[in-house]
């Protein structure tokens, strides 16, 4: 920042770089995104809806403060900002912003953005105060958590480029439209004919002929052949390329891409189903039932899976028959079943 004094007046002009502008340029990237638009795409959308009913599904045992609208709320936190953070009252309240300070890495206290209908306010909350959720903290910043499109932001970039530039060509481009040479004709009688097909999909185009005889005679036959003027798609890749970038978003998410397969069946869905909540969304529930055990002062268990149905129910009911049906045998044989059992398990731990 330099100074130019004129006169009495005072003229001050701003380089972009100094320390407040790179504090309100990371402050905008963190709340909005690396660019802000990532998150704008369905698959991205898709993502958080399945993140927010699976931990809305949950069920939550030792407090009653941790609603599933509050594990809604926490769940789109998490999965567009990395973190979620609640003013512990007589309820949970959700914070919009939030500054901290912190010891050894650890934070000690808030000053927290609350949100109302006519403005925010701010107040100033210890750290046992506040419930501080967060997934993927990297370790030059424990305190903070990190979104996954913010860990993948080549793909976020790239998916949304992609669908914007399909967008505009869906939307300006010539699909279906063809180039027909027409004879000599006045410009006003062109323009008439252009006028007729404009506005329509897949329209007519018109021009005159460049091929004709000195007498002013019909052109040649091949002259009148139609040029197509339809970009060519399947050269670029964009299809092709849109839906690697769909399946590595879904996958940073945590979610099979198979799932949303054109021909994905129901064993393939539970399958996926069955990795998003025990791989995913139950590590979380493990990350969050800490966090408020330590500030809520008893002991909270979040169980992701049981409400989801999200065990192999099919695996277990063929398992348990064949157990039963070889507990029967060796009754039938005149053996004893828990002698037949321990044998088995001993086998099994020696194996």
């Amino acid at each position: 920042m330099w100074q130019r004094l004129i006169g009495r007046g005072e003229t001050r002009s701003a380089s972009g770089t100094g320390y407040t502008s790179q504090i309100m340029a990371a402050r905008q990237a963190y709340i909005a995104g690396r660019t802000g638009l990532g998150e704008l795409t369905a698959t991205v959308q898709t993502c958080v809806s399945l993140w927010e009913a699976g931990l809305s599904l949950a069920d939550v045992q030792g407090t009653d403060l941790l609603t599933r609208f509050d594990m809604g709320i926490a769940a789109r936190a998490m999965a567009l900002r990395g973190e979620a953070v609640f003013l512990i009252r007589d309820r949970l309240i959700p914070i919009i912003d939030w500054d901290l300070s912190t010891r050894d890495g650890i934070p000690r206290a808030y000053r927290l953005s609350i949100p109302e209908i006519g403005g925010g306010r701010s107040e100033t909350a210890l750290a046992a105060e506040v419930l501080h959720f967060r997934i993927a903290p990297d370790p030059g910043a424990p305190w903070a958590g990190q979104a996954p499109l913010r860990r993948s932001q080549l793909t976020a970039g790239l998916l949304h480029t992609l669908e914007a530039a399909l967008a505009e060509v869906y939307e300006n481009a010539p699909l279906g439209s063809q180039v027909v040479p027409f004879p000599e004709s006045p410009d006003v009688d062109l323009e008439t004919l252009g006028h007729g097909f404009r506005g329509r999909r897949g329209r007519v185009m018109l021009r005159e002929s460049v091929n004709v005889t000195a007498a002013g005679g019909p052109g040649p036959a091949q002259d009148w052949r139609p040029q197509d003027v339809t970009p060519n798609l399947q050269g670029s890749m964009a299809v092709q390329s849109l839906q690697e970038a769909r399946g590595a978003i879904f996958a940073a998410f945590g979610i099979l891409p198979a799932m949303f397969a054109t021909n994905a069946q129901g064993p393939l869905v539970r399958e996926a189903q069955r990795h998003l909540a025990q791989w995913i969304l139950q590590p979380m529930a493990q990350v969050m039932a800490e966090e408020c055990t330590a500030k809520l002062a008893s002991p909270v268990t979040i169980d992701v899976v049981r409400p989801a149905q999200a065990f192999d129910a099919g695996g277990r009911a063929r398992a348990f028959g064949a157990m039963v049906m070889a507990l029967t045998q060796a009754k039938e044989a005149g053996l004893d079943p828990q002698a037949v059992e321990d044998s088995l398990s001993f086998i099994d731990w020696a194996d």
